[in-house]
């Protein structure tokens, strides 16, 4: 957990040692594949902010590789089913490529991408699985609003959708 401008990111660290791998592979290889680490980027609040046991959820998301079998990829939805903090109305992420680049390991094994997990609440991720990621940012976007304000509303979906 560290201060970046006028908010906080949390990063985890060890969620990349091994590569992902599907989980239908009853031999993955233990050097190639995808590897991934995730961050949490909220953009208000400062360092008062009180997020009680977001650092649990994610650690959470970070393990669903080694205990799901899940490969954390772009615009994937994971849904806790629960508060990713206590008393936040988000209960999963969608993730998104973040800030911070890739970092390169030695060959054959690939590099370390940072995803971005996006605080979604049960609505939006409900969206996503209808729409799309890609319909919710829009929403966001059309709506002013910032995805990473841990005090935000939810986007609202009209009739038509």
């Amino acid at each position: 957990r560290f201060l970046a401008g006028d908010g906080l990111v949390f990063v985890t660290i060890g969620a990349s040692r091994h590569p992902m791998a599907d989980p239908a592979d009853v031999n993955p290889d233990p050097i190639r594949g995808p590897r991934a680490e995730l961050s949490i980027r909220l953009t208000a609040g400062g360092p008062d902010l009180q997020l009680p046991n977001l650092h649990r959820s994610l650690a959470m998301l970070a393990a669903t590789p080694m205990v799901e079998g899940l490969v954390l990829t772009e615009d994937a939805l994971i849904d806790l089913g629960a508060p990713l903090w206590d008393g936040a109305a988000f209960t999963a992420v969608l993730l998104t490529r973040d800030v911070l680049p890739s970092v390169i390991l030695p060959e054959p094994a690939e590099g370390v991408r940072f995803l971005r997990a996006v605080p979604v609440t049960a609505n939006e991720a409900a969206w996503v699985r209808l729409r799309g990621a890609g319909a919710l940012r829009d929403a966001w976007a059309e709506a002013a609003i910032d995805p990473g304000d841990p005090r935000r509303v939810p986007a609202t979906f009209g009739p038509d959708g």
